[in-house]
């Protein structure tokens, strides 16, 4: 296996991996956009098939997230941990003296021991308030309810 990695992934590369992930297909122009307003992309490839991607929503000051996908076989090869590597090496990059970026990621199921290696705590309440929500749609899919079905 020799993993390289990328500054692009196009729409249907993208919805690949989720599919693999056993998660629903974005809207292409909708995912589009995403990758457009991102600010910073990195995507993993073994050969020439995209298996994995993170990508930086960034407001250019204080506020950053981290967005990652990784095909479920490619999960503890440190794919994902060179992804984010690779995000928070760009950020600090752009660190200018005196500044701070508060980066935020959200970590599912067994994830918290990986993030936390690479410099994230977990969130307390006291810290940041409770993480909240709000899902804009029409599409049944997108709702908590199908999330819940998913076991998430």
């Amino acid at each position: 296996m020799s993993i390289t990695y990328k500054d692009t992934i196009n729409v249907n590369e993208v919805n690949t991996i989720r599919k693999l992930m056993g998660w629903r297909q974005d809207n292409p122009e909708q995912l589009q956009a995403a990758l457009n307003g991102s600010a910073f992309i990195v995507a993993a490839y073994d050969k020439d098939k995209a298996i994995g991607m993170a990508r930086l929503i960034w407001d250019g000051g204080g506020s950053a997230s981290i967005a990652n996908i990784l095909c479920p076989e490619y999960k503890n090869q440190g794919i994902e941990n060179e992804l984010i590597t690779r995000i928070l090496n760009f950020l600090r990059d752009k660190l200018k003296p005196g500044f701070g970026i508060q980066v935020d990621i959200r970590a599912w199921r067994g994830q918290e021991s990986l993030y936390e290696s690479l410099g994230f705590q977990l969130s307390t309440v006291e810290r940041r308030g409770i993480p909240m929500h709000i899902c804009l749609t029409d599409q049944i899919e997108l709702t908590d309810k199908m999330f819940k079905q998913m076991g998430f």
